[in-house]
C-alpha cells in the first residue's frame, strides 16, 4: 500500500477510521434522541423533525413486520424519488431487520420485475407516480404487498418554490387488498419487534447500472454501509450545523451515502429535491444557507449555466463534490473562479460510494482523488495483475473496509471480480486508470470502452474532457463508429450551449479538436443533439449511444 499521498491528507484527520459497530438504523435513533426538534428534512419549505422521521420509520417497520410478514433478512424494494417517504421507508425497512433494495426510478415494468425476481422480494414501498409500472406484478401475484405513497402528503407549508406536478398530485385512492396507502400504514400505529441486526448483517443491496452487462445486486452489510457514510463526513470535516442539499438520487449510492445516510449519522438538516431544478436549487441555497451538495458534473454545469445565477447569494457554499463522471477541467476552472473547489471522488455500487476522494485543500482537476481511510488501491496490468509504475495505464483494483461481500446469488460473477495480491482480497473495478507520482488516481476509461482506430487506442473520456474546453460545448459523448479504412473511428455527439446553437458547425468543432489533440484522437464525425440520454443518477449513457450507432451501421449494410 502506497503512502505518498499521506502528505496531502486532510488536516487534523487520522489515517485510520473506526466507525460504530452498530446497525445503520441506530444512527437515526441517536440523532433523534439528541436533537428531536431539529429539522431532519426540508421539503418544499415543510420542515420534518428528526423525532417525526424516527417515529414514522418505527411505524413503517411495525406494518412491514405485522401486516406484510417481513422477517429478518427479507429484501424489500424501495421505488421512489428523493422524498420524506424514501428516507422514512429506508429506515423503516432497516428497523424491520430487513434489507433495502433501492430501485432506479427510470425502470419500467420488466426491469422492475427482473430486480424483484433476482432479489427474491415480494414486498415493495413505491410512490404513486410509478405505481402503474408495478401494478401488473401485483395482478400476477409476483408482488404480495405494496405500500403506496403520495409525495403531496408531506406538503404542509406554503411555498414559492416550483413544485413539480408529480409531487403536488393529490393522493389517489385504491381498493386492492394487497395495496396499502402510506397514510394508512402509519395510522395503523403498529410497533415493531426488537432490533436483531448487527454490523455484519445485510443492510442494503443496490444494483449495478448494467453498463458492463446484466445489473447485479451488490450485497452490503451494515458495516460496509456505515463505513463510507462516516468516512465522507470525517474527510470533509462536516459538523451537525451544516445544511446539505439532496439532489443526487437516493436510490444511487452517491446520493444515498453523501446526502442521506451520512447526514443522518451526524444530525444535519437535509433539503430534499425529488427532481433537479436549477432555479429551485439556487433558491434553496440562498434560503437555507446550504453549505454543500453532492452531484454529477452535468448538474453543476447546468446550475452555473443559469443566466440569473449571479442574482442569488451563494456565499454559504463551502464545497461541491461528486463523481460518476469526470468533471471537465474547463468547468472546474469556472468554479474556481467563483471561489468554489469541486472535490471529485470515486467509488462504485460495489464499494458503497467513495474509495477515493480529493482532499479539499489539495484537490486536482479531473482526478479521482487519493485512497481514503483504510483503502489500498493499485493500478495493475489487467492480464498479469502486476502493479504498474506511476504514469502507466492499467486496471484499478481496490481493497478496503467498504468493499461489498459479493453479488447476490452469483458466485461465479463474484469470483471473477476478486483477486488476491500479497495476501489481500482486491476488487477488480473494470476501470482503467493511472496514478501519479504523488499518489493521486486518474480515470482513463472503462476497460471495455476503448476505441481502436487503426491500432491506436483512444479513450473516450480523455477526448470528452478536451472537448469541454470548447466554448460551444455544453455536453459531449464520444463513441466508436465503424470505418472501412480504420476499423473504428471517433465520433462525438455534442449538445451545444444555447447561445451557440446555429452559430457553430460540426466542421468547426472537428477543426478545433484537430488543433487541440492528437490527430488519431480527434473526432472524425460530430453530430449535434438536443440532449444526451442519462441514467437516473445523471450519468451520460454512453453505452446506449454506442448501441444506437452499431444498430444504425448494421441497418445501413443490410440490403
Amino acid at each position: 500500500m502506497g503512502t505518498r499521498h499521506f502528505r496531502f491528507w486532510p488536516e487534523n484527520a487520522p489515517h485510520h477510521l473506526e466507525p460504530p459497530r452498530t446497525s445503520l438504523f441506530y444512527n437515526l435513533e441517536v440523532s433523534a434522541r439528541r436533537r428531536p426538534d431539529k429539522a431532519a428534512l426540508v421539503y418544499y419549505d415543510t420542515l420534518i423533525s428528526y423525532a417525526q422521521v424516527l417515529d414514522e420509520a418505527q411505524r413503517v417497520a411495525g406494518y412491514l413486520e405485522r401486516r406484510c410478514g417481513v422477517v429478518r433478512g427479507d429484501r424489500v424494494l424501495l421505488f421512489m424519488q428523493n422524498s420524506p417517504q424514501f428516507v422514512v421507508g429506508y429506515y423503516g425497512i432497516l428497523r424491520a431487520n430487513a434489507v433495502v433494495v433501492p430501485v432506479n426510478t427510470m425502470y419500467l415494468t420488466r426491469e422492475f420485475l427482473r430486480t424483484a425476481t433476482d432479489a427474491g422480494a415480494t414486498t415493495a414501498i413505491v410512490s404513486q407516480e410509478v405505481y402503474a409500472r408495478i401494478e401488473p406484478l401485483l395482478a400476477a401475484g409476483q408482488l404480495k404487498h405494496v405500500i403506496i405513497a403520495a409525495y403531496s402528503d408531506y406538503l404542509k407549508a406554503p411555498t414559492q418554490l416550483t413544485v413539480p406536478e408529480f409531487v403536488s398530485a393529490p393522493r389517489v385512492g385504491h381498493q386492492r387488498a394487497d395495496l396499502t396507502l402510506w397514510g394508512d400504514a402509519l395510522a395503523a400505529n403498529l410497533a415493531p419487534g426488537p432490533v436483531t441486526t448487527g454490523a455484519d448483517d445485510m443492510c442494503v443491496m443496490p444494483y449495478t447500472s448494467g453498463t458492463t452487462g446484466e445489473p447485479k445486486g451488490c450485497v452490503h452489510t451494515h458495516r460496509t454501509t456505515m463505513y463510507t457514510a462516516v468516512a465522507q463526513l470525517q474527510w470533509f470535516g462536516l459538523t451537525p450545523e451544516a445544511t446539505l442539499l439532496a439532489v443526487a438520487p437516493f436510490f444511487h449510492v452517491t446520493g444515498m451515502q453523501g446526502a442521506m445516510n451520512g447526514p443522518i449519522y451526524i444530525g444535519n438538516t437535509i433539503v430534499l429535491m425529488p427532481r433537479w431544478d436549477r432555479v429551485a436549487a439556487a433558491e434553496c441555497v440562498q434560503r437555507y444557507k446550504i453549505a454543500s451538495w453532492t452531484g454529477v458534473p452535468t448538474m453543476f454545469q447546468d446550475f452555473f449555466a443559469n443566466p440569473d445565477i449571479d442574482k442569488y447569494d451563494l456565499s454559504s457554499i463551502t464545497k461541491l463534490s461528486g463523481g460518476g463522471a469526470a468533471m471537465p477541467a474547463a468547468v472546474a476552472q469556472r468554479l474556481l473562479e467563483r471561489g468554489i473547489t469541486y472535490c471529485e471522488g470515486y467509488g462504485l455500487s460495489e464499494t458503497m460510494a467513495a474509495t477515493h476522494i480529493n482532499p479539499q485543500r489539495h484537490a486536482k482537476k479531473q482526478c479521482l482523488g487519493i485512497p481514503i481511510y483504510g483503502v489500498d488501491s493499485r493500478v495493475v496490468d489487467p492480464v498479469t495483475l502486476a502493479e504498474l509504475p506511476a504514469g502507466e495505464v492499467g486496471e484499478i483494483v481496490t481493497h478496503g473496509p467498504q468493499v461489498f461481500a459479493g453479488y447476490w446469488n452469483k458466485p461465479e460473477d463474484t469470483a471473477q471480480v476478486f483477486v488476491e495480491i500479497e495476501g489481500k482480497r482486491f476488487f477488480r473495478t473494470g476501470d482503467l486508470g493511472r496514478v501519479d507520482e504523488e499518489g493521486y488516481f486518474f480515470m482513463v476509461d472503462r476497460l471495455k470502452r476503448m476505441i481502436n482506430a487503426s491500432g491506436y487506442k483512444v479513450w473516450p473520456t480523455e477526448v470528452e474532457a478536451l472537448m469541454y474546453q470548447h466554448p460551444a460545448v455544453l455536453e459531449a459523448c464520444v463513441i466508436g463508429a465503424k470505418d472501412a479504412h480504420r476499423g473504428e473511428t471517433v465520433k462525438a455527439i455534442v449538445v451545444p450551449r444555447p447561445e451557440w446553437r446555429g452559430r457553430v458547425t460540426a466542421e468547426e468543432i472537428i477543426d478545433w479538436c484537430r488543433r487541440n489533440m492528437a490527430a488519431y484522437k480527434a473526432p472524425k464525425i460530430v453530430e449535434f443533439a438536443e440532449s444526451l440520454p442519462k441514467s437516473g443518477s445523471g450519468k451520460i449513457q454512453w453505452r446506449e449511444l454506442q448501441e444506437r450507432e452499431y444498430a444504425a451501421a448494421g441497418a445501413a449494410r443490410s440490403p
